[in-house]
């Protein structure tokens, strides 16, 4: 179900550690700073699930509790870290954005966050992935423009 809104439009852009979604917000901030003046900015992350499934193997399936907490730890310091990372990139511009953080599949937990903040417009960078490539790997910009219950603007790099 969707947040109540506040009276302003809900736009979230969703970052990762790729150079590509920097370029996205960046490019949306400088871009549509104006047309947004109205906006809530939302920075997201997704971070994929922690795999300790090697951990356990090499440990005969009794890793130290110290070991696996001092991970999950490490792990979510990494999404935040990249929220705030996109904060500064925001604060340049004197925006101040609202920050989400989803654990999950990445291309899911942005799509269910479209939906559960009620978001109007997702905005997503492009790794430029050929054809092939997204075959095999996917692509979560493509799944995003597909499964979004919002509109999506998609920021590709410069060829």
């Amino acid at each position: 179900m969707a947040e109540e809104k506040s009276g302003k439009k809900q736009v979230m852009v969703a970052i990762d550690d790729s150079d590509c979604s920097k370029h996205a917000l960046r490019w949306t901030l400088a871009y549509l700073k104006d047309s947004l003046a109205d906006s809530e900015i939302i920075l997201f992350t997704a971070q994929p699930q922690l795999d300790l499934s090697s951990v356990y193997a090499s440990s005969y399936g009794a890793a130290p509790v110290e070991l696996i907490n001092s991970m999950q730890k490490n792990y979510k310091n990494a999404a935040l870290n990249r929220i705030d990372e996109g904060t500064k990139i925001c604060a340049e511009s004197g925006v101040t954005p609202k920050k989400a953080m989803e654990f999950g599949n990445p291309k899911e937990a942005i799509c269910d966050a479209v939906e559960k903040l009620g978001v109007d417009l997702l905005i997503v960078g492009s790794h430029g992935k050929g054809a092939l490539e997204r075959t095999f790997l996917g692509s979560v910009s493509n799944y995003c423009v597909n499964k979004a219950k919002c509109p999506v603007l998609v920021v590709r790099t410069k060829a």
